[in-house]
């Protein structure tokens, strides 16, 4: 069962009228529409959010209000990827993967946050690439250009979690940074989905980048999936640094 018209109306209705505290990162729903693909039947939603001034979506399937256990994939755009098909990442395989995990549970949400390039922009990650066409590895070349490894932040996703009245999520990820962030923002995460890709040519140095330097769940540490285990496997982790 999907939303109803009444549903989406009275989810409208209180992201309009509702306020946030100061330091919140506030997002405001304007819109659900029916989404048939070649997944399945979905609806989108489309948020605005006055603190980066970008339109993020959620994806949904099923009438999550109110649910606990939604299985949820947390994507960031990637236009190379998602659009192009670029063979250097795995992100494009991990979009289409969790749109057809969603769509055999018959319920979820696919939130997909305006964050390219881990947060750096577009034109920067193109920056990126071609310092990494050097030789040197996707952590470093963010470094190089002065930021950080990852400068996402998931306060957005929190709060679109909290409009659509999700109680607690079942996270399609292999990156711990994802479940603590979303539990730092008073996301109720109970357990992590691996979301594992098998490496090609291209990406097979970025995939064991990702996980020699930014922790990601892959290889022997890929069937972890409790979430406690995770965030002190993460702080070890973070401590030995």
């Amino acid at each position: 069962m999907k939303l109803s018209q009444e549903h989406i109306r009275e989810l409208v209705r209180a992201s309009k009228n509702h306020s946030c505290e100061p330091a919140s990162c506030c997002v405001q729903l304007v819109a659900i529409a029916e989404l048939p693909s070649r997944f399945g039947e979905f609806q989108v939603c489309g948020f605005v959010s006055p603190c980066d001034g970008k339109d993020h979506t959620a994806i949904i399937k099923g009438n999550i209000l109110d649910k606990e256990s939604v299985v949820m994939r947390l994507h960031s755009e990637c236009l190379t990827g998602d659009i192009m098909g670029s063979k250097r990442c795995d992100c494009r395989d991990q979009l289409l993967e969790s749109l057809k995990y969603i769509e055999a549970e018959g319920q979820g949400i696919l939130l997909y946050l305006r964050q390219e390039g881990r947060g750096i922009g577009l034109s920067e990650k193109i920056r990126a690439y071609a310092i990494q066409d050097l030789g040197v590895d996707t952590v470093d070349a963010n470094l190089i250009l002065g930021f950080q490894p990852d400068e996402r932040d998931y306060g957005v996703a929190a709060h679109i979690l909290r409009t659509l009245r999700v109680r607690s999520i079942r996270l399609l990820t292999n990156n711990p940074e994802k479940i603590e962030q979303l539990t730092k923002h008073g996301v109720n995460v109970v357990e992590r989905l691996p979301l594992i890709i098998e490496p090609t040519e291209h990406n097979r140095a970025y995939l064991e980048t990702k996980t020699e330097k930014s922790g990601h769940l892959l290889g022997d540490l890929a069937e972890i999936r409790d979430v406690a285990k995770i965030q002190s496997f993460t702080k070890r982790e973070k401590n030995a640094k």
